[in-house]
């Protein structure tokens, strides 16, 4: 089957730096695919690529087969959501989402009953006579989308479109998102930095470092399993343990991975010893609404422990023991 997006050994160099290290990836129709990493990750620029901003400057990329290298934005089939959403203020929303269709030489009529079923599929029915400066941001985030819907693209890229919303409207949408494109079945691209989106929108996800590729997998494998510190440290904020700590619960000198929500907390009882559990100190405690995050320290390794909200807890400065099966620590592939 053909890739709806392939990069093979794909660069992009600004000068001496690396923004895009030789990177192999591809993403199949109908895939709600995202690219994750911190800022300056490279995720901003494949993006780009994908969309004709950028030209690689060694390597290939491919859309559904096709080459795209040296193909200009216009001419590819795909279409971006833009964190500022780039709405134009002096048009109503009707012609901000025809307007792509009205490039193309669309007549007024077909554009604009275009741009009414556009508006409809995000929710935004009769819409269409407001100007952007009227609407909330939510909804100015669902005009962006209708007008990168309505030319009907084999690949939507959406670059962090709900960064600029509060917290309870950025869960609406990334629900909304979802049921959408499962509903088109159109190829969606998704970059952020926010590890939470990632994992509760997309089927597969990248994780990006220095423009190079971490690790490609469905949100369980990516949390459950990381492969390197830098993934299990940035997708979810894990326990990373040192080779000598891990040796003495799987007998493997290697670094491994553990889970807040792993750790059991108990308070430190006579006779324990360190075969038993980990001695530890309870330095911290933070309450997050349903669970409360607990900060640790066992011997100079700061460890971090996420218990339900409302359970009994030892005092900070107390001494604890934790617990944790043995089948949740996972073993990385990085070498100790």
């Amino acid at each position: 089957m053909t890739s709806a997006v392939s990069f093979q050994k794909a660069s992009r160099h600004f000068g001496s730096v690396r923004a895009v290290d030789a990177v192999d990836l591809d993403i199949a129709p109908g895939e709600f695919f995202a690219m994750l990493g911190p800022s300056g990750s490279g995720k901003t620029t494949c993006l780009r690529l994908i969309a004709g901003f950028e030209q690689p400057t060694s390597g290939s990329i491919s859309i559904f087969g096709d080459r795209a290298e040296g193909v200009p934005p216009y001419r590819r089939n795909v279409n971006t959501v833009f964190q500022d959403y780039a709405l134009f203020p002096h048009l109503n929303v009707l012609d901000n989402v025809a307007y792509g269709l009205m490039v193309k030489g669309v007549g007024k009529a077909e554009r604009h009953k275009a741009a009414e079923e556009a508006l409809s599929l995000v929710r935004l029915p009769g819409y269409g006579a407001r100007r952007p400066g009227q609407l909330s941001g939510g909804q100015r985030q669902r005009v962006a989308l209708a007008r990168a819907l309505v030319n009907q693209p084999k690949v939507l890229l959406l670059d962090e479109p709900l960064g600029a919303l509060d917290l309870k409207l950025r869960e609406n949408m990334q629900e909304e998102l979802k049921s959408l494109q499962k509903a088109l079945g159109i190829t969606f691209v998704f970059v952020t930095h926010d590890q939470g989106e990632a994992l509760s929108m997309a089927d597969r996800v990248a994780v990006f470092n220095d423009g190079k590729i971490m690790q490609i997998g469905t949100p369980e494998d990516i949390y459950q399993r990381p492969r390197t510190r830098f993934v299990a440290d940035f997708v979810g904020s894990s326990n990373v343990l040192p080779p000598d700590f891990v040796q003495r619960y799987s007998g493997q000198h290697r670094w491994g991975s553990l889970r807040p929500e792993s750790i059991r907390v108990g308070r430190a009882a006579k006779g324990v010893t360190s075969g038993e559990g980990v001695s530890a100190r309870l330095v911290s405690t933070n309450y997050l609404g349903a669970t409360t995050k607990l900060a640790l320290d066992a011997d100079g390794l700061r460890l971090h422990a996420i218990v339900p909200a409302g359970i009994a807890l030892p005092a900070e400065g107390e001494a604890v023991v934790l617990t944790f099966n043995r089948e949740h620590l996972h073993l990385m592939d990085e070498p100790a």
